[in-house]
């Protein structure tokens, strides 16, 4: 049966407490069916009909509407976006911060949440940031009675601050993250509007120039760190992440493991690199991660982010490089080189093509076949 009518259930915080919006056309038959609903009242605020959040409430709305109207459900439900990382979970930073006076903090809910979910320790530490900020934006104000009006006036706060679009991004996350999945309304705030994304082109060196930046490395270490981020296509996380039993030299391919998105993937092993890798093994002696901080874990990634950018300096290149960087490099060489697209985006563990063809606008085969006028 198709129904010409239908009513989108909504997650409202009302009086600090959690009740179902019901955001319909207005229409009479719908009019005097939403009244038979136990509890039901109007919110100017909303400018819709809520009841009170739960299951007999719900199913009232199923059973009232049936065969009248269609209930969209689709903001209401959640769906589940745990991360899944092999990674151990790691708030000693914010268990040692040093309490400020007048400054609101993060609610341990927020915390525990961000750990059953596993999100990644870097996104813990820019959700509770971002919404540290958030909350004492509104200081004078408790947290629940925060509405969508009070979120935008806050990123219009952040605009008028000229904070990157990367930086709003993440803060609309992170408010989403309390308001969706800890206080358990998810979609509430799928309205909230979102900055355009930046079409930016990736910065790319040349091959002389990474390979400058290798020969500028203090040691062999440092040396097999950044061959492998050009030379593999790795972003810091998964260079970070590597073990020893990750590196396939009978193959000449990597095992890159929780990658971003959660996705497995192979890639490239070079044959210098490994050769590096064989020197620093024997030195170093990892015993898990195949870099390792001095208390036999990950190795930081501030370091690596360091080591990138003081060779890179010692190297004479004026441009400020990161590790990715690197990993747009290795792309965009393959590309001028002639791989096909569908094996680069293979090898970078995109989703889609459409993310890999970027570099097709900074690879410089893509206009080797153009004269320039000048030169005619």
């Amino acid at each position: 049966m198709k129904h010409s009518q239908h009513i989108q259930l909504k997650h409202l915080l009302i009086d600090n407490k959690r009740h179902i919006g019901l955001q319909f056309y207005t229409n009479k038959a719908l009019e005097i069916l939403v009244k038979e609903l136990d509890s039901v009242q109007w919110s100017d605020s909303f400018n819709m009909y809520y009841i009170p959040n739960t299951k007999r409430h719900l199913d009232s709305v199923y059973r009232i509407f049936k065969g009248v109207a269609w209930i969209d459900s689709k903001y209401f439900f959640e769906k589940t976006r745990s991360k899944q990382l092999d990674e151990d979970f790691n708030i000693g930073w914010y268990k040692r911060r040093k309490h400020r006076l007048n400054y609101k903090y993060c609610p341990d809910s927020y915390v525990q949440k961000l750990e059953l979910k596993k999100y990644s320790n870097n996104t813990v530490k820019s959700y509770i940031a971002s919404f540290e900020d958030f909350i004492n934006f509104y200081y004078n104000k408790e947290i629940d009675s925060l509405n969508e009006i009070d979120i935008r006036a806050y990123l219009t706060h952040l605009i008028e601050e000229n904070r990157s679009n990367s930086y709003i991004n993440v803060a609309i996350n992170s408010i989403k993250f309390y308001y969706e999945i800890v206080k358990g309304m998810p979609n509430r705030l799928y309205m909230i509007e979102r900055p355009r994304p930046e079409k930016k082109l990736p910065i790319v060196l040349s091959k002389e120039h990474v390979k400058r930046i290798i020969e500028c490395t203090n040691n062999i270490k440092h040396r097999c760190i950044v061959s492998l981020l050009y030379s593999a296509g790795l972003r810091r996380s998964e260079l970070l992440n590597l073990k020893l039993s990750h590196i396939d030299s009978s193959r000449m391919l990597i095992h890159v493991t929780d990658a971003k998105g959660n996705k497995d993937r192979y890639t490239l092993l070079s044959v210098n690199t490994l050769n590096d890798l064989r020197t620093y093994y024997k030195q170093w002696k990892p015993s898990d991660y195949l870099f390792e901080s001095p208390t036999k874990g990950p190795y930081s990634a501030n370091s690596v982010g360091k080591i990138v950018s003081d060779a890179a300096k010692k190297a004479g290149i004026k441009k400020r490089v990161s590790p990715h960087i690197l990993r747009h490099s290795f792309a965009t060489h393959l590309l001028e080189s002639g791989t096909d697209l569908r094996y680069i985006q293979l090898l970078l563990g995109h989703n889609s093509t459409k993310t890999t063809e970027i570099y097709t606008h900074v690879a410089k085969s893509s206009f080797d076949f153009i004269k320039n006028p000048l030169d005619l």
